[in-house]
């Protein structure tokens, strides 16, 4: 038995056109198009569009009778955002979106997206849906909605079977998302209660510059046993009188260790050496040069090898610049590694979680797996050679993962390597590397005594204000996100990491009232975007919500 009858499925179908058009307007990527008609089927029902009546309402607004039967269903004020949707045109460079969309990570969005938008008779649309994008990207009148649908080179059918289960799954995403921000914010507030008071009034700000000033160099290098060079921005304190304890640091995907400094200069402050590595193959010089044509993908799979073993040559570089350069006071048996996103992901497997290509595989072939966009990076992953790749180095000893890209590469087998102390970092309104999706699990996969994990209200996965070309101006205006102020998730962001080093690294006592619950509660006093903290004593707690919700809204992930 059908789940809906035919008004229902007319109903609906209106409510989809709407949002499929804003969403493709949003995304840049979603377009349909048939060169005559637009199918829509759910089990035996068939309903269609003629193109042409899309076109002649997006005109003038004239609604044709085919179309009628849907547009009647929605509010006339939805009807002109719709009429807007397919007229609005999306400034984006023909030429750079036909590179991204035949890259691999591309054609892998393009190939999930073609099962449910489809050539008519159900066989996979992506690939014609990359020449309607692309050629409409190309015309004077540059790319629309409706442009891409009369550009689609067939009759278009969605699959409204798919369609439909993807949005359930979408609502599930963020209904469990906003359960997990209520959560984490009565975990904290229940761990401060049982944490020792503190009065924070009348301790050191931490989150303040420290007493050491930094010396920031560049250096060259090249590690000649894998033909690669690269830079180390080396952030270092001057004056420091006995040993210095050292952190490596590595950049996200398409960003650069230049993006990070106010925070490694931070931690040089407080008297930590900090070293961050340019990863050559997933840098934003390497992601520019995909959109110059001078490479075909968005980075190289082989940066999930070689990003753990540039952390370890820096360390490796470091002993042996020990002597000369630094007195010899550099401690490099004791060394902490951070990291944001995929750097997140190069934290953990220096740490010890191994990659787990059969987990991976299977949460790659997952029907709705494209909806979380982080599984499209790891992903790339199944594309090395199947091996037992080790990148544990034994003189790490705490890491910082920070929107770390890791659940599916790693698995809980993967995951459960690792022995250290760490510190997850979460934004509540992360679209690249969502929380739910990526740190809630893995948290309670973590063994060891001593992790916590910090989520940050309202935080997006990077430093908008330092994007180019009004990006912030632009999510505001169409999407109307409201974003925390920058030097507030800068200085949560302080506080926590640098009370984790000091703990984890420097056996600094001192620094464990910072390290709790309370401290969290303290820094988000008055604060609309607060900070959220908790460690071993919730992971329970974590666990049994996930489970819980999993059986009430019907989840059957086999790994959860």
């Amino acid at each position: 038995m059908l789940p809906f009858n035919s008004n229902q499925i007319k109903s609906k179908l209106s409510l989809f056109l709407l949002g499929l058009a804003s969403a493709c307007l949003t995304l840049t990527s979603l377009p349909v198009k048939a060169a005559e008609k637009l199918l829509f089927t759910y089990g035996p029902i068939k309903l269609s569009v003629d193109v042409e009546s899309l076109e002649v309402f997006a005109q003038d607004g004239t609604i044709n009778e085919d179309l009628e039967q849907y547009l009647k269903r929605i509010s006339p004020e939805d009807q002109e955002k719709f009429r807007a949707a397919l007229n609005k045109k999306v400034d984006i460079d023909g030429v750079k979106i036909s590179r991204f969309l035949n890259s691999n990570m591309g054609q892998d969005i393009l190939l999930r997206l073609g099962k449910g938008i489809t050539l008519e008779g159900g066989e996979n649309g992506g690939i014609a849906l990359r020449g309607g994008i692309i050629q409409s990207a190309l015309e004077p009148s540059g790319l629309t909605l409706l442009n891409v649908l009369k550009n689609y080179p067939t009759n278009l059918q969605i699959q409204g079977e798919l369609i439909m289960g993807g949005v359930e799954y979408t609502e599930k995403v963020i209904k469990a998302t906003d359960l997990l921000v209520t959560s984490m914010r009565t975990w904290t507030e229940e761990e401060a209660r049982t944490n020792t008071p503190v009065d924070y009034n009348t301790l050191s700000d931490i989150r303040q510059q420290g007493k050491y000033q930094v010396k920031q160099e560049k250096w060259q290098v090249t590690d000649s046993s894998r033909d690669r060079s690269f830079y180390i921005d080396v952030f270092a304190p001057q004056g420091v009188s006995g040993n210095i304890p050292v952190i490596i640091f590595s950049h996200g995907l398409s960003s650069r260790p230049e993006d990070y400094a106010e925070g490694l200069n931070h931690l040089a402050s407080h008297g930590f050496l900090v070293a961050a590595p340019q990863h050559v193959g997933s840098d934003v010089i390497y992601f520019k040069e995909m959109f110059e044509g001078l490479n075909k993908n968005v980075f190289d799979e082989n940066e999930f090898i070689n990003r753990p073993k540039d952390i370890s040559f820096v360390i490796d570089e470091l002993e042996r610049r020990n002597q000369s350069e630094f007195q010899s006071k550099l401690n490099l048996t004791n060394v902490g590694v951070s990291g944001h996103s995929f750097g997140g992901y190069t934290a953990l497997a220096v740490s010890g979680a191994a990659i787990d290509f059969d987990y991976l595989q299977q949460s790659c072939d997952r029907l709705y797996s494209g909806l979380n966009v982080a599984i499209l990076l790891q992903c790339q992953a199944l594309n090395l050679p199947r091996q037992d790749y080790q990148f544990q180095d034994p003189r790490v000893k705490a890491v910082f993962a920070a929107n770390p890209v890791n659940r599916f590469i790693f698995g809980k087998k993967g995951i459960r390597q690792i022995g250290i102390p760490v510190l997850m970092g979460s934004g509540s309104d992360d679209p690249a590397t969502p929380p739910a999706f990526e740190q809630a699990v893995p948290f309670t996969w973590l063994q060891g005594e001593n992790k916590y994990w910090a989520l940050i209200e309202g935080q997006a996965h990077v430093n908008f204000s330092k994007l180019d070309g009004g990006i912030k101006e632009a999510l505001d205006s169409t999407l109307h996100f409201t974003f925390p102020p920058q030097d507030l998730i800068s200085a949560y962001v302080k506080g926590i990491t640098l009370a984790f080093f000091e703990v984890h690294l420097n056996n600094n006592q001192d620094f464990r009232p910072y390290l709790q619950s309370n401290y969290a509660e303290y820094l988000s006093t008055d604060q609309q975007f607060k900070l959220s903290f908790i460690t071993k004593e919730s992971s329970d707690q974590l666990k049994g919500a996930i489970d819980t919700f999993r059986r009430e809204n019907n989840i059957t992930w086999e790994d959860e």
